[in-house]
């Protein structure tokens, strides 16, 4: 175990709060379970859920163990080639996907083994280190909006435009992350303001679209955004509504130390409480003290983002960890702000700590590029501190020298003072 650890390299810090996390998540998985363990006569036994979420972590760890070892420049280059091949991906989820938990969007690339793969979660992250890419390159003019239009936002409207169909919520969440992130690496905001303005249009464009052809197929999630924003600013009732108001009562039963864990009783009416409201279970389970615990440990997380990206030794680095650091943390935040009705909702997983595959590998993937950046610095340190050591040895090595030849000639003079009488006159 002691080898092991020494062998994970980068921010330990970010190690340490990953693992907390994931070890947290275990039990509200193995407590909220319960309604998927009794779904369909079943027998109510949670014990195959946790196993399948713990293989899922298991096989998160595994990615960012790989990943952190391979050089983050590499992933530079790669999200060129990338980007072609996830749009593949994306189109063909729209039209051959596979529909979960009876959404009604194909998001899902069927795997085997049973195993399901949401592409959205890859794009996201090949499109933040695209942009990040962009951002760093080393330009002798300064940046037009036309030299920016083609290179820069035609991919990333390309990407938005295969998820929007059937993910608005994440649509959203990326388009305003790669904002960000272009207005931290000091894209002109004269600039941003167009964009923002031509996103909004495209909005509207598609949306009119959907009423023109309400059934066709690419449309056909219009309807569900409509009745989520009109449940969420009044009291019409709905499935999202319902579930909302369960969501409040586990909260409002949690009190400040909860019930005590796995004694959720809300768990077994939340159609998505190991998922998209496992929050919700948690305050039930840990009170307002488990749920401010898992808040504080995410902001923490971003916090120690914050500080990497400051360490980082070059811009492309800096900008990596932004990209793919602060999208994990909005995501907890919006996962969290819909279980308490701040926001409609979404659809968004706690990151680390829901139930799923491809959520937790996806966010592991991240992971591991942002610590194989926190591991560039520590070799750059390390290489600093083995040259700053060599020079003092080499130094000290000097002086001795010198020292021996002082103590050298010193020899020599009291060696001739003694044969000859007259030199020793004349030294003195």
């Amino acid at each position: 175990m002691k080898q092991l650890i020494n062998n994970l390299k980068g921010d330990k810090v970010i190690w340490s709060f990953v693992a907390l996390l994931a070890l947290f998540s275990f039990m509200p998985v193995f407590s909220a379970s319960s309604n998927l363990a009794y779904l369909g006569h079943g027998t109510g036994n949670t014990l195959g859920y946790l196993v399948k979420h713990f293989i899922h972590l298991c096989m998160g760890f595994c990615i960012i163990y790989f990943i952190h070892k391979v050089p983050y420049h590499y992933f530079r280059g790669i999200s060129i080639f990338a980007l072609p091949f996830v749009w593949i991906l994306l189109a063909y989820t729209l039209l051959k996907g596979k529909v979960i938990a009876g959404a009604n969007a194909s998001r899902w690339l069927e795997l085997p083994f049973g195993m399901s793969f949401q592409t959205s979660t890859l794009a996201s992250i090949v499109l933040f280190i695209y942009v990040a890419r962009y951002l760093s390159k080393t330009r002798q003019e300064p940046i037009t909006f036309k030299s920016s239009l083609l290179e820069l936002w035609l991919p990333v409207f390309i990407t938005l435009m295969f998820i929007l169909p059937a993910n608005f919520s994440t649509t959203a969440l990326i388009f305003s992350m790669i904002l960000m992130l272009t207005f931290i690496g000091k894209y002109p905001v004269k600039y941003l303001a167009v964009i923002i303005g031509f996103g909004i249009g495209a909005l509207l464009f598609f949306i009119l679209l959907s009423k023109a052809f309400p059934d066709a197929k690419f449309f056909n999630r219009v309807k569900t955004w409509e009745s989520r924003i009109e449940n969420f600013s009044t009291d019409k009732p709905d499935e999202d509504d319902y579930q909302i108001e369960k969501a409040k009562i586990a909260i409002a039963s949690g009190n400040l130390y909860g019930l005590g864990p796995g004694k959720s009783v809300q768990k077994n009416f939340l159609p998505q409480s190991s998922s998209d409201f496992i929050y919700a279970i948690i305050v039930e389970e840990y009170g307002l003290i488990g749920g401010l615990g898992v808040l504080s440990l995410y902001l923490l997380l971003l916090f120690r983002f914050v500080v990497a990206s400051h360490k980082a030794n070059t811009l492309f680095g800096k900008l990596v960890v932004i990209g793919l650091g602060f999208p994990m943390i909005f995501q907890a935040m919006i996962n969290m702000a819909v279980a308490v009705e701040l926001l409609p909702v979404t659809g968004q997983t706690l990151p680390l700590i829901s139930s799923g595959g491809s959520s937790i590998w996806m966010t592991c993937f991240a992971l591991g590029i942002i610590i194989s950046v926190t591991k560039k610095e520590e070799e750059i340190a390390q290489e600093q501190k083995e040259a700053a050591l060599r020079e003092e040895a080499l130094q000290k090595l000097i002086d001795k020298q010198l020292e021996e030849d002082t103590v050298s000639d010193e020899d020599y003079s009291i060696q001739d003072a003694t044969h000859n009488p007259m030199n020793a006159v004349l030294n003195k």
